[in-house]
């Protein structure tokens, strides 16, 4: 009869199980910072939907992308760029680039926090976002540059 060496186990496995203790060290881990998750993955595990982001692409007048994520900022509804209003649709009036420059002056070197609210027809993340405390929704409005439509806005 052959016997086998007996290999003793961690104490933290010992204690609490093989998968709990892994959970235990992930959780761990995550906490240390010594993993980094997407935002999108660890907003939907918080409770805050708050999204930061340091380098916000403006796209055009009322839409922005954080790294991947495409983001459309509740309750504005800014003028199309050339080619981008569908036909039969009554577009917003007013001059596409210029919107465009102005939430890009907005966001410019600032770090831009924002609250989804919705996810629209396109899988764009709705949401409202600031920079240094000013809503860029409200900003675009009281500047002539998009008008409100879509969901209520409430402006100072």
């Amino acid at each position: 009869m052959f016997l086998r060496p007996r290999v003793r186990q961690p104490a933290m496995i010992r204690r609490y199980g093989p998968v709990t203790a892994i959970g235990l060290l992930a959780g761990a881990t995550l906490g240390l910072g010594l993993i980094r998750v997407p935002a999108g993955l660890l907003s939907a595990a918080t409770s805050s939907d708050d999204v930061g982001c340091t380098d916000p692409r403006v796209v055009d007048g009322d839409t922005l992308r954080c790294g991947k994520t495409r983001i459309r900022l509740s309750g504005i509804d800014a003028p199309e760029l050339p080619g981008h209003c569908a036909r039969g649709r009554a577009c917003t009036p007013g001059d596409p680039f210029a919107s465009t420059d102005n939430l890009r002056a907005l966001v410019s070197g600032a770090v831009m926090t924002c609250r989804q609210t919705d996810t629209d027809r396109y899988g764009r993340t709705v949401a409202r976002c600031s920079v240094r405390g000013r809503d860029l929704s409200c900003a675009q409005v009281a500047g002539g540059f998009a008008v409100r439509r879509y969901a209520p806005l409430s402006c100072p």
